[in-house]
This record gives structure tokens, sequence and C-alpha cells, in this order.
């Protein structure tokens, strides 16, 4: 077992411990703005929505972007609740971000998996979680952890059967990759709500694990121009929302019809993984097994994934 595969599979004790996290409560009269890069970004948008569906008010936006151009996502004045996520608190759009945005004298909370993080020591408030130590180059543990703390703030409970669930689903789909992924080297992800940010997260991991060619899309807006790609090549990962479930299975039998072989989360699939809950239960319980979906794409094409092609830890501007 390499490093990689064990930061995904011993994962779950450090959730357990990070479910018991004392966190502050948001108030729902303030807009929460949600920053990040990268893996941070995604887990941003799916918290983002998890909020807005239990009454908040929250908008995720690149870390870069709020940095430079915070007018273009809210109007001018506006006086946000800055959520700053980032595994190493390094990440320098995000670090510059949370710096301007306390000059500006708004709060800012970061989501951190280093205590001692420049970000954490530009940020009013603190939320961390240590990451498995194993842990590379790629976001594993910590993607989970982060995304746990944020699903947290917006109400998600995290109990101990919760979390037994994802680590059994992990077991089983990691049993079931194989023959999911074989001759397949066209990868499309699906998911709906708070599981959109997750499902871009799921082509984040599969590309940069496997330099392999993938794709995001909530599942109504694939058929709008990019299920054009989709052939016998194709293998798309359909992360079912409970409230659509009908419409996107509709949808993966007429990808599984053009071709492509569909791995279902929660519906219908060549392989299907069953997943119950709300859509913030799916998006965490899920995004392990996500993880090791990548791992064994890496696998298969002979990749190490502690090595990623261009990829650094820590991504610093100068």
């Amino acid at each position: 077992m390499n490093p990689t595969t064990r930061s995904i599979q011993e994962q779950f004790p450090l959730w357990r411990q990070a479910a018991q996290t004392d966190l502050p409560a948001l108030t729902r009269d303030d807009m929460h703005v949600l920053i990040g890069c990268g893996t941070s970004y995604y887990l941003a948008q799916s918290v983002a929505a998890a909020l807005n569906e239990a009454g908040f008010q929250a908008l995720a936006v690149p870390g870069g972007e709020w940095l430079h151009r915070p007018q273009s996502y809210l109007p001018a004045g506006t006086r946000p609740h800055v959520l700053a996520f980032s595994r190493s608190g390094e990440s320098t759009e995000t670090v510059q971000a949370a710096v301007r945005s306390r000059k500006d004298g708004l709060h800012v909370t970061a989501l951190t998996c280093e205590s001692g993080s420049s970000l954490a020591k530009n940020a009013d408030t603190v939320l961390y979680a240590p990451t498995h130590p194993e842990e590379g180059i790629v976001m594993t543990a910590s993607a989970s952890l982060m995304l746990l703390l944020g699903l947290r703030l917006a109400g998600l409970e995290m109990t101990g059967e919760k979390i037994t669930a994802s680590e059994q689903l992990l077991n089983e789909a990691y049993g079931g990759f194989a023959a999911a992924i074989a001759g397949r080297s066209h990868f499309v992800f699906l998911g709906a709500g708070s599981l959109f940010g997750v499902a871009q997260e799921g082509a984040l991991k599969l590309q940069e694990m496997s330099l392999t060619y993938t794709q995001a899309y909530h599942p109504m807006e694939y058929r709008h121009g990019p299920i054009s790609l989709v052939d016998e090549r194709t293998a798309a990962v359909v992360l079912y929302h409970p409230d659509s479930a009908a419409e996107e299975g509709r949808l993966a039998r007429d990808l599984m019809g053009k071709g492509a072989r569909v791995i279902g989360f929660g519906g219908p699939g060549d392989v299907s993984f069953e997943l119950t809950g709300d859509a913030s239960t799916r998006a965490l319980g899920v995004l392990p097994a996500l993880q090791m979906l990548g791992e064994c794409v890496a696998q298969a094409k002979g990749l190490d994934t502690l090595t990623p092609r261009w990829l650094t830890k820590v991504v610093t501007l100068a």
C-alpha cells in the first residue's frame, strides 16, 4: 500500500476528531464569501451551496478573483464575512485575499490544516483540522476534513454512523473500480447543488493524479454541448442528488446508450454504489471514494501519485 492509498484509507479517525471540534455559529444576516484555490475553491462551492440551502447567504469565489476584483462578485459597499479555505495556509492568492479583506474591515475565518500558517496568522477566527501525516502533493484527507468543517458550519450533523458509511463506501468502491475504468480515457463527473463542487474536485483529483482528461458539469447541463464527446472511451461518474435522481437516471441511461460506462453513486449505472442522506451528507461521504478513483486510474497507468507532473504541495507566487 503506497502513502497516497494510506492517506485516503486512514482518514476516518481524523474525521471523528474534526466532527467534535467546537465551531462558531454563523449569522443569517451576513453575506458569507467563501474563497480558496484549486481543491479549496471546489470545497468552497459545495459548502456555499449547503449554506444557501440552510438559509444563509453564501457565494464561493476563487481566491485570486476575490483579491483583485471583489466588486465583480458583490456590489461595492457589501461587507461579507470571508471564509478562506487552504490546506497549507500558504497559498499566495488566498493569503493575500485574507490580508486585503481584513484591511477592508471584514471578518476572516480560516479553515486550514496548518494552525501556524500565514493564513491562520491573518485571520480573526481559525478552524483547524490536522491532516494525515503521509499526505503528499495531492490533497486527500485534508480536502475531506475542510469540507467536513465547512458543512458543519452549514448545519451538517456528522455522526459516527455517517463516517462509518463513508468508510464502507470507500472499501466497496475500491474493489469495484477496476472493471469500471478499464479501457476508459475520458472521465466526466456530474453533480448538482452541493454535489457540484465535489464533482469538480473528483475531476481535478483524477486529472492531477493520473494525467487523464476530465470534465465536470451540472448533470442537466451536460446535454447542452459536452455530450458530443461521449464515446466508448468515456466513463461518467454520476453523483445522484436526492432531489433530481430520476432525471439524472435518464441522463445516465442516455450516456450508456452512447457508449459511456457509468459509475453511479446513489443511483443506476454500469457500476453502482449506494449513497443515502441529503446532498451535503452525500457530498462528504462520496469524497474519499472519488479520491481513490484517481489513485486507481493512476495505478492502471503506472503513475506515482506522490510526484504528479508540474505540481507542488503549496502554490506560492512571486
